[in-house]
């Protein structure tokens, strides 16, 4: 077994279910320690066991500021190291509805668990991967951040947000040995894209050239080459997961 993150210690957002649980999975069998953050406790610890040892379910509210803070330095105390964070948590908010109709209460939720989350966890892990001069930040991002999807006014923007966000700390922290970046997936098929209104699904995978949904595990094995030791000269860039939608 090719244990390329042997030692390090990863923090994957979301980790309940969806992407952030797949990439745990992934993860973990190369190596890594995971702390896997989760708003919804039973899910996550039952997440926990289907990924096995050296797993640390940490039930959190990741829009509140504090919280985050204690839980990472809790983290960070208890193993020496934060090497990884992968923000995979997300919400896309009440969707297939024009601008006029968006409620600004849902716009903010939305951006809370989209933007702000990602900000806060990644404030609270880059002291401890600075201490190493060494780390790997992945925000899940989307291609609604580049492109815009009609009908998805808050989640389109909030990704557009993580983007912009992913440019200027790639560049800040760019001779550190931490690189940041984010990875822009169409649709995958997840439980938060099986809860979406079956007329916004069908135009998000019109616009995809191969005609179907990514799966968890191909987008799994691309956050794992993201984070990984030797994609080490890549930094403040999106990487395309969409099935020849993005071209550029």
């Amino acid at each position: 077994m090719n244990e390329q993150f042997t030692g390090q210690v990863a923090v994957v957002t979301g980790a309940a279910s969806g992407l952030g649980l797949a990439i745990a999975k992934r993860l973990r069998p190369l190596g890594a320690r995971v702390a896997m953050l989760d708003l919804n406790e039973r899910a996550l610890h039952k997440a926990s066991e289907e990924v096995g040892e050296d797993t640390f379910p940490r039930t959190l509210d990741l829009t509140d500021q504090a919280a985050v803070g204690t839980v990472i330095e809790k983290i960070g105390a208890e193993f020496g190291r934060i090497d990884i964070l992968v923000n995979s948590a997300g919400v896309t908010g009440k969707t297939n509805i024009k601008s006029h109709e968006v409620d600004a209460s849902d716009l903010r939720f939305v951006f809370d668990v989209n933007f702000m989350a990602s900000f806060f966890t990644a404030r609270a892990v880059l002291p401890w991967m600075l201490k190493r001069n060494y780390g790997r930040i992945l925000h899940i991002a989307s291609i609604a951040g580049k492109e815009g999807n009609a009908g998805m006014l808050a989640y389109s923007a909030s990704k557009a947000a993580v983007i912009g966000m992913t440019k200027v700390q790639g560049k800040e922290y760019a001779e550190t040995g931490i690189t940041i970046n984010a990875l822009a997936p169409a649709v995958i098929q997840t439980p938060m894209v099986d809860a979406m209104p079956e007329e916004q699904v069908k135009y998000m995978t019109d616009k995809i050239p191969m005609k179907r949904c990514g799966t968890l595990d191909e987008i799994a094995h691309m956050a794992t080459f993201i984070v990984s030791p030797g994609t080490g000269f890549t930094t403040g860039f999106t990487f395309d997961m969409t099935g020849g939608r993005a071209t550029y």
